[in-house]
């Protein structure tokens, strides 16, 4: 069985309701959830909009493949309505529900679907705070820290 580390988010509708329903969803068709953090509100990162965003990362035990768990994480986006994160122009926009695949145990992924650990979760807040509330010692396999010392680097980037 692998260790998912997912992450979710959303900033429009019920945003707490939506994350939650997404995360019963996640237990039923992917595995088995084993913890799962507080709700954090944060801005949009890499778009201006005017809702802010609900946030989560859960821990999920599975015997499914990394491949099949993005498959399962994309239908469930689209059943609960959410059928884009991007504008036609391919930025960024408001979104009902986002779920990514933060991390599978200590493996290292990089191909045309999928890549892990995901690429731009050690320089977001929105997920490593709450990744920090359920498993700070988890170690990142190619930068070699912890997500309490990658969580750290961001506190001491932004002071400076």
């Amino acid at each position: 069985m692998k260790l998912f580390y997912i992450g979710l988010g959303s900033n429009i509708g019920e945003r707490e309701h939506i994350i939650k329903q997404a995360i019963a969803l996640i237990g039923e068709r992917i595995g088995i959830v084993e913890a799962r953090s507080s709700m954090y509100q944060t801005q949009a990162d890499g778009f201006v909009s005017d809702n802010l965003f609900m946030n989560a990362v859960i821990s999920v035990r599975s015997a499914l493949e990394p491949h099949e768990v993005l498959l399962r994480t994309h239908q469930i986006e689209v059943e609960m309505g959410c059928s884009t994160h991007r504008n036609a122009d391919g930025t960024y926009c408001d979104r009902l529900l986002d779920i990514d695949l933060i991390a599978c145990d200590d493996m290292v992924c990089c191909d045309d679907i999928l890549t892990l650990p995901h690429p731009r979760m050690h320089l977001r807040n929105f997920v490593l705070d709450p990744l920090c509330e359920i498993a700070p010692q988890w170690e990142h396999p190619i930068l070699h820290c912890t997500a309490s010392q990658l969580r750290n680097e961001i506190v001491q980037s932004t002071q400076q």
